[in-house]
């Protein structure tokens, strides 16, 4: 089916520090937003299809993502809940289902380790991983993925890692990132798996 013909999903994103929402540009100037529980609710009640609740300093910070924010999240909704952030391992895995979850996203350790996002498929189903891509445009034209929060440069092209992950099966991949960034890594990837999805949940300049 034409992904033209498919309808459109609303999918609310929200960064998560320390048990709280925050607001930034490119992860910096960093502003207090909320709570998670009560501003997922609230996207549910206004329309989102998704919640995707992202812990931007669990890797960073090497700690494990904040659990028990992601069950008060999840006793609240009634729609598909995303998490990821400092997800290393399948265990990592197991306990954000444990608490709600749906679905686990994967930025930081599938760069370091993309067997793992096979791992957590063929254990979970492949319905239940999403690789997170963090890029930025970089100094020698086009784009590149950033890890640990959009604190580190990987000098890995975007579509070139999207590319790659297209070839996995059933996979899902949510990108933030620039428009432009967006729809060239759209128009790079025309029916290279018919079950490949590629979001974008952040559009920034």
């Amino acid at each position: 089916m034409p992904c033209e013909t498919l309808a459109r999903r609303i999918i609310a994103c929200l960064d998560v520090d320390r048990g709280r929402v925050v607001k930034g540009v490119c992860f910096a100037d960093i502003a207090d937003a909320g709570d998670p529980t009560e501003l997922a609710w609230t996207h549910s009640q206004q329309g989102a299809d998704e919640i995707i609740f992202l812990d931007i300093t669990a890797t960073s910070d090497n700690r494990a993502i904040l659990i028990e924010s992601v069950r008060r999240t999840a006793e609240e909704l009634f729609i598909p809940l995303t998490v990821g952030g400092g997800i290393r391992s399948l265990q990592d895995a197991a306990s954000v289902f444990d608490a709600g979850a749906d679905k686990v996203a994967v930025n930081s350790a599938a760069l370091h380790d993309p067997a793992l996002i096979t791992r957590i498929a063929q254990r979970f189903g492949s319905q239940a991983v999403v690789v997170a891509i963090d890029a930025r445009r970089s100094d020698r034209g086009g784009y590149d993925v950033f890890a640990s929060g959009g604190r580190t440069r990987m000098e890995l092209d975007v579509v070139a890692w999207v590319v790659s992950l297209s070839l996995l099966p059933e996979v899902r991949v949510t990108c933030a990132t620039s428009s432009k960034c967006f729809a060239k890594a759209r128009r790079t990837l025309p029916s290279l798996h018919p079950f490949f999805t590629l979001e974008c949940n952040r559009p920034r300049n």
